[in-house]
């Protein structure tokens, strides 16, 4: 095998891992990319040795803290942010309420575009915050997005922390609710994160409808309650494909 086949065949191998529904394990891998057994398992323990890809607690392959770290690079790159914020700010102009964007990293999500409202009464969540999956809109969006048995294996190895009275720590009733977000395309966050704050999330998807991010908005009660956020969903999935036109 040639010095650039190589190469090709390495980037090829990191392209089906990230863009894979679930872990792949390296004979799927194999299978998939038609190379040989021992060209994967060598290819893959140096993608491992080199931070590039990870083996998860089932066994099977995903993105590592490299790639992880390259993608949310790409994501904030100069022209593409700043022609997300515009849109996000049009958003804003219109809702009256903050507005922005979340992506999973691994067991969080951290926030990389925000938009305030001008109004006085602000929730203060800024850019890079990382917040849980489990009781947050955007995460509870993501986790609608994976294969239940992806999903089971996430939460399971969650310490499942109440933040406040509404937030759903019980194992049956979160999956429930995930199965009802994954059903409509929209997430809610009714005081399950922070006591007094209400949110909602539509996803942002690329031309295969594979899920990117999470497109929020979220208001202070005393301002605004679920139903009102929720009459503002048209124009979040709007937005959200205004973005997803962006990357191609």
């Amino acid at each position: 095998m040639s010095k650039v086949s190589s190469i090709t065949r390495v980037l090829e191998i990191v392209e089906i891992i990230s863009y894979a529904p679930k872990p792949l394990s390296p004979l799927e891998i194999s299978q998939i990319l038609d190379i040989p057994k021992p060209t994967t398992h060598r290819l893959i323990q140096n993608l491992i040795n080199e931070g590039f890809v990870t083996v998860d607690i089932g066994g099977g392959i995903i993105p590592g803290k490299r790639v992880r770290n390259l993608s949310l690079e790409l994501w904030q790159q100069g022209q593409f942010f700043n022609k997300r914020q515009i849109i996000l700010q049009k958003l804003v102009d219109e809702i009256k309420e903050t507005c922005g964007i979340s992506v999973p990293y691994y067991t969080n999500m951290i926030y990389t575009d925000r938009i305030n409202t001008v109004l006085p009464l602000q929730i203060y969540l800024p850019v890079g915050l990382k917040s849980p999956i489990w009781c947050t809109a955007t995460g509870k969006l993501y986790l609608s997005q994976l294969s239940t048995t992806s999903r089971h294996k996430i939460l399971k190895s969650l310490s499942l922390n109440k933040f406040t009275r509404n937030t759903i720590i019980d194992f049956n009733m979160l999956n429930a609710e995930l199965d009802r977000i994954a059903e409509t395309g929209i997430s809610i966050d009714n005081e399950e994160f922070i006591s007094e704050m209400v949110g909602i999330a539509v996803p942002i998807v690329d031309k295969k409808s594979r899920y990117i991010a999470s497109l929020y908005l979220h208001a202070p009660t005393v301002r605004a309650s679920l139903d009102d956020l929720l009459i503002h969903v048209p124009l979040l999935r709007t937005a959200a494909h205004d973005i997803q036109v962006l990357m191609y």
